[in-house]
């Protein structure tokens, strides 16, 4: 009686603090939730777990992902745009997600684990900051969304996952702190030669007491696996991809619904959701991040791989040139030797056919935000710039 005394007499107060962190309500209850039982083990982002003796590791490994979902109350884009990305901001936050994972990975290792009781490494808050909801953070919404402007679209409207891989190609190369090299591939092909220019480019634009050969590379392959539905050829490739070491993850969803896949169960897909509205965070520059509401502390989703919409984009993180090389070798053996029908190609040379490979460079960026759209209400963009893979 006294606990039900204190939430009425108190109510206001415990609505606040319950509305502050509610990505936690029912946590607990949540985690009660039973995974598939099967003996298939599950992959998260080339880490494999038994249910049967590892389900607490994996469900620390999933929390332990930065998860950007909508934010609202956020300065408006622009100065004159939205101040929340809720209805057509979904893919970007899964860009988000995917660069975060990379970063992680290149300043603290897969291996780390978040835990909300334990002060963490000020690089993790770093990495925190690049991400928040304003204007002077490098992979905000806000420059995501203007960026986004050079791509041919406008502030407010829906992206796809090609189109978000080269917005963060081009934000990563005004990151002067954690250097990365972002490669999209074209046309289902990766050229071996081209990473390397790319690379190597980006080193020698580095201001540094020493020379760098190689830059830690963000891999970015956007495929269009089928017409109007994944094809089945390609399901059991595509899953590899999430037991590989460098494995980052995959921007993809259903229609009108973005979400960053992490890995598989049997035949589902394992995924984070950025689809709740959260308030945005406000932290001064160079101060510890409340970082509650950037780690979904609930059951894994999951979703049928049939489900999927052909449209999606593979990420790798290879934070050295010997990584990328064991990468490659993984490809040829599991992807390329054993498959008849291939995702894509891995080629050593640049095509001739193809034009000149030219090193990113800083774009000219020139837009008020302005150019929003009041009632987004986009669809998948299932015919995004995606060669038809033959089948």
């Amino acid at each position: 009686m006294k606990c039900c005394y204190v939430l009425f007499y108190q109510g206001f107060t415990v609505t606040v603090f319950l509305a502050k962190y509610e990505n936690q309500i029912n946590a607990f209850s949540d985690f009660l939730e039973d995974l598939p039982e099967v003996d298939e083990p599950v992959w998260i982002l080339g880490a494999c777990y038994d249910l049967k003796t590892k389900k607490s590791e994996l469900l620390s490994d999933v929390r332990s992902r930065l998860w950007f979902t909508y934010r609202k109350k956020f300065s408006p884009i622009g100065g004159t745009g939205p101040s929340s990305d809720a209805g057509w901001g979904c893919m970007l936050r899964c860009g988000q997600m995917i660069l975060a994972q990379a970063l992680v990975c290149r300043h603290l290792g897969r291996d780390w684990r978040w835990d909300p009781e334990k002060r963490q490494p000020k690089e993790y808050h770093r990495i925190l900051h690049c991400f928040l909801d304003k204007k002077d953070s490098c992979y905000s919404i806000h420059q995501m969304a203007q960026m986004g402007v050079g791509e041919g679209k406008s502030v407010g409207e829906w992206y796809g996952p090609n189109t978000v891989a080269q917005v963060l190609k081009k934000l990563a190369l005004f990151d002067d702190w954690n250097t990365l090299a972002v490669y999209v591939s074209m046309d289902n092909t990766v050229v071996i030669e081209d990473i390397s220019t790319c690379s190597e480019a980006q080193g020698r634009t580095l201001q540094s007491q020493r020379p760098l050969d190689w830059r830690p590379l963000l891999l970015v392959i956007p495929l269009r696996m089928g017409i109007n539905s994944i094809n089945p050829v390609y399901i059991q490739a595509f899953k590899e991809c999430f037991k590989m070491p460098q494995s980052c993850g995959v921007l993809g969803g259903k229609p009108n619904l973005a979400y960053y896949f992490i890995g598989f169960i049997d035949d589902e897909l394992i995924y984070l959701d950025p689809h709740t509205t959260q308030q945005a965070v406000d932290t001064e520059s160079g101060s510890a991040v409340d970082d509650q509401s950037y780690h979904c502390q609930r059951t894994p989703h999951r979703m049928k791989i049939t489900s999927l919409d052909p449209s999606v984009a593979l990420g790798f993180f290879c934070k050295s040139e010997e990584d990328f090389d064991s990468w490659c070798d993984l490809v040829q053996q599991e992807l390329l030797k054993k498959r008849n029908l291939r995702m894509f190609e891995l080629v050593e040379k640049h095509p001739s056919h193809w034009p000149p490979f030219v090193p990113p460079t800083k774009p000219e960026v020139q837009t008020t935000g302005a150019e929003f759209i009041e009632s987004p209400d986009k669809l998948f963009e299932s015919e995004e710039e995606f060669e038809i893979l033959n089948v």
